[in-house]
């Protein structure tokens, strides 16, 4: 305590206050800080606060008689550290709410990386350069210095140059920053143009089960070294932004594999194979989906008079496990293609193949082998538990072949009716799905498209080559479902193309090759 004038001047001091301040003098102006001597002079006696003798304190004025006061001194060196320490620790839960946010608002590898650099810069170095993990020789990596982040690539073997860097990729805990020396490190580490590095921490980015790289932070020589308490932070954000590039990552990884078993889930181009048109249009259910329980497939031929083998069926379902089961079914027929010239045992094996699988879903079926004749193309088709093809002849007259047969993956034994149809020069046989006829919309709504809409339309198509038939029929039933929901649509047209049979040579050339196609 310190009792002062009128004036501010001491007048007495507690034994607390003689042994704070030892310069303290009756009479005098108190030779203290300014904050405290300003403080007993104010004539308002107004709280105040500030350091003295290497600690924090906060004064707080009593009004005495006589135009005195006295001033009482408390010391609040702990409570300052506590609320430093507080509004630090905020500071940084925001900031790592902040990254978090940022780095998992992009599944984009090299995005991450970016995003953690640029985080990295803003709080908590003059630079950071971001290393991914790969399996080539070759490691991405991204740096920033408070500017747009730069990419480039690094050789793997001119890691082992930086102390605890390789070891960071690996997985393994970070080297404390007192044990490396900036003045050790290669040039190619900072960015370009940054200067004399006067600290590093190296820190691993932990990912999912596997190391998802390493970041390198660098300050200037004049700022002061990386303490403890800025390591583990470091170490902190390093969790999260190791967290989003596994993520992203493993992404990239899943994106790369389902694009390429969706090349082959995709229904196949379809074209002319030794004479024979063929067209081929496929509508998954969905506009968000690519694949589904809809395909077709066309096999060419072993050589010349040989037959060429297409299939168009429905898998029970919608969506990638109708498709899963497609793929089953398509490789299977590819496998049986030598035995394509009996349609019913084919039929047998492939309902053999299913029946001993663990899928419960069945699929319906036409088969159909294709041969260019004098006269044309001869057919031969086989409906199972499908609906028997339209055949439309030159006059605009559409007919149904004349085959049925039983469902594929339900019963033990399977039953088939082949049928033999010739289509003369301009003449079309169409396969297709009930994703056609079942299409419900039209100026109602509610209504299906049906077969006898279909045949009218067909009948519209004589003459024309395959390709303009699947695009009427698919333009034609799409409009009518209009947004309505509607089941996958597969269509496959076989036309006789008007002219006279092609040379061998011609053949060869237009028939795809032997290579199995995608399908949907």
């Amino acid at each position: 305590m310190v009792v002062v004038d009128a004036a501010g001047l001491p007048v007495r001091l507690n034994g607390a206050a003689a042994a704070l301040l030892p310069g303290a003098r009756h009479g005098e102006r108190l030779a203290a800080p300014r904050w405290l001597a300003d403080a007993l002079a104010d004539p308002e006696r107004r709280p105040s606060g500030g350091p003295l003798d290497g600690r924090s304190f906060a004064a707080h004025p009593s009004t005495l008689s006589a135009g005195r006061a006295a001033w009482w001194l408390v010391d609040e060196t702990a409570l300052r550290t506590a609320v430093d320490e507080l509004d630090t620790e905020r500071s940084r839960t925001r900031f790592l709410t902040e990254a978090s946010s940022r780095l998992l608002a992009s599944l984009n590898l090299e995005r991450c990386m970016g995003v953690t650099a640029r985080l990295a810069v803003e709080h908590l170095a003059d630079a950071a350069v971001v290393i991914a993990p790969s399996a080539r020789r070759s490691l991405p990596v991204i740096s920033s210095d408070g500017g747009e982040p730069t990419a480039r690539t690094l050789r793997a073997s001119r890691l082992h140059g930086v102390p605890g860097l390789s070891e960071a990729l690996t997985g393994f805990p970070p080297v404390p920053s007192r044990w490396i020396d900036p003045a050790t490190l290669p040039p190619w580490l900072p960015p370009e143009g940054f200067g004399t590095v006067g600290s590093v921490v190296i820190v691993p980015l932990p990912g999912h089960g596997v190391p998802g790289g390493a970041l390198v932070l660098l300050r200037h020589a004049e700022p002061a070294a990386f303490t403890e308490s800025e390591e583990h932070l470091a170490g902190l954000f390093a969790a999260r932004a190791g967290s989003a590039m596994s993520a992203a990552r493993l992404y990239a990884e899943q994106n790369s594999i389902s694009d390429t078993l969706m090349r082959e889930l995709l229904p196949p181009r379809l074209t002319d194979v030794a004479g024979v048109g063929f067209a081929g249009g496929y509508r998954p259910s969905a506009d968000t989906e690519r694949v589904g329980g809809d395909f077709y497939d066309v096999h060419p031929g072993d050589g010349a008079g040989s037959d060429t083998f297409a299939v168009l069926g429905d898998v029970c379902g919608k969506g990638l496990e109708a498709a899963v089961l497609t793929g089953k079914i398509r490789n299977t027929l590819h496998a049986l293609r030598p035995l394509a010239d009996d349609h019913v045992r084919v039929l047998h094996l492939l309902n053999n193949a299913l029946l001993t699988g663990d899928s419960t879903r069945f699929a319906t079926l036409v088969l159909a082998s294709a041969r260019r004749t004098p006269e044309g193309v001869r057919l031969r088709l086989t409906a199972a538990g499908h609906a028997p093809p339209l055949i439309v002849r030159r006059d605009g007259t559409v007919e149904e072949a004349d085959t049925r047969g039983s469902l594929i993956g339900v019963l033990p034994e399977v039953t088939a009716r082949t049928a033999h149809v010739t289509l003369a020069p301009g003449e079309t046989c169409l396969l297709y799905t009930d994703g056609i006829t079942d299409a419900r919309g039209g100026p109602l709504g509610g209504e299906m498209y049906g077969e006898e809409r279909l045949r009218r339309a067909l009948g519209e198509c004589a003459g024309l080559p395959a390709e303009a038939v699947v695009e009427r029929v698919q333009m034609l039933a799409g409009q009518w479902a209009g947004a309505e929901p509607h089941d996958d649509m597969a269509v496959v047209a076989v036309t006789a193309p008007r002219g006279g049979h092609r040379a061998a040579g011609h053949a060869a050339a237009d028939a795809p090759s032997p290579r199995r196609d995608g399908g949907a």
